[in-house]
């Protein structure tokens, strides 16, 4: 694909000369849709703040999921981003953000399509990072797909369901301490940047929003994506139970515990990172093909 930033001279981005984000969306008949998870955030300033949040973006180019009528684009082009790459599945969204593209003079690539289907490495050229206010129905999924190869970004800055974004960071020996924890903190440093309520949306969801600043750990605790995901789904999958129980689906519990130095009597909320590890790296190395014996992949809907 071509490097949207190519463009040899950069002509300055003037948010004011643009209509306002509800006559974009009149104009459009940009009804939210539940299906595609739509809320669309329209307050300029809280698309600002969000932008802000991620940081200094000098020569990046940003991917955006999601951008809708394209608020949260705008507040990226006004930042010193190289380029913002948006990826948009709703064709009457696509449409709209037409004139954003006209003044965003060639820094602003719109590419239709799934984003679960959208590859950020061939769409962004690095350095990359991603800032989205993400569909509700499709976050974990997408955080997951990311995760798997974090190295590949500068940053993730992205708007969860508070529910979720607590479980992202979340410390062990807390409720909301599980799977999505666990996967999260073993590839990215997280936190929470400001939750922001339901009437900040056009239509107001049910629930707050948080966005979350996610940055690549630098050294993650050694194990394969394979072995850690199956490792760590067996132990919450009955989280209630010591781990010498809810392990028993990998065979040889009490040996898997040995080798990792874990105690067989704890649950799966009291072991941090560092010792899930241990233990996929004991399990791998017993079974090279752990994948084989991987519970329920994560969702939106998994409490994990």
């Amino acid at each position: 694909m071509a490097d949207p930033g190519d463009s040899p001279g950069r002509t300055p981005f003037d948010p004011a000369a643009l209509p306002p984000l509800r006559e974009v969306i009149a104009r459009h008949e940009l009804g939210a849709r539940k299906a595609l998870g739509q809320n669309f955030l329209l307050d300029l300033n809280l698309t600002a703040r969000i932008a802000r949040s991620a940081g200094d973006l000098s020569g990046v180019t940003v991917m955006e999921v999601g951008p809708g009528p394209g608020g949260l684009t705008r507040a990226l082009l006004a930042t010193d981003a190289r380029a913002v790459v948006a990826v948009e599945r709703d064709p009457r969204c696509v449409a709209a953000l037409a004139d954003l593209q006209a003044a965003a003079g060639g820094r602003l690539t719109i590419v239709e399509g799934d984003a679960l289907e959208a590859d950020p490495v061939d769409l962004a050229p690095a350095p990359r990072a991603v800032v989205a206010n993400l569909p509700y129905n499709v976050a974990t999924p997408l955080l997951l797909g990311w995760l798997k190869r974090m190295d590949a970004f500068r940053s993730l800055t992205l708007m969860f369901q508070k529910e979720v974004a607590d479980r992202l960071v979340a410390r062990p020996r807390t409720k909301d301490y599980g799977r999505l924890s666990v996967m999260t903190q073993w590839k990215a440093e997280a936190r929470p940047v400001m939750t922001l309520p339901p009437r900040a949306f056009t239509p107001p969801p049910k629930v707050e929003s948080t966005i979350v600043h996610l940055t690549p750990r630098p050294t993650p605790e050694p194990a394969s994506w394979a072995a850690m995901e199956t490792v760590v789904a067996a132990a919450f999958g009955q989280r209630r139970k010591m781990l010498r129980a809810s392990l028993k689906t990998l065979g040889n519990a009490e040996a898997l515990l040995e080798a990792a130095e874990l105690p067989p009597t704890a649950r799966a909320e009291e072991i941090d990172v560092a010792g899930f590890a241990r233990l996929a790296r004991a399990f791998e190395e017993r079974d090279p093909s752990p994948s084989r014996f991987a519970g329920p992949s994560l969702s939106h809907k998994g409490r994990g």
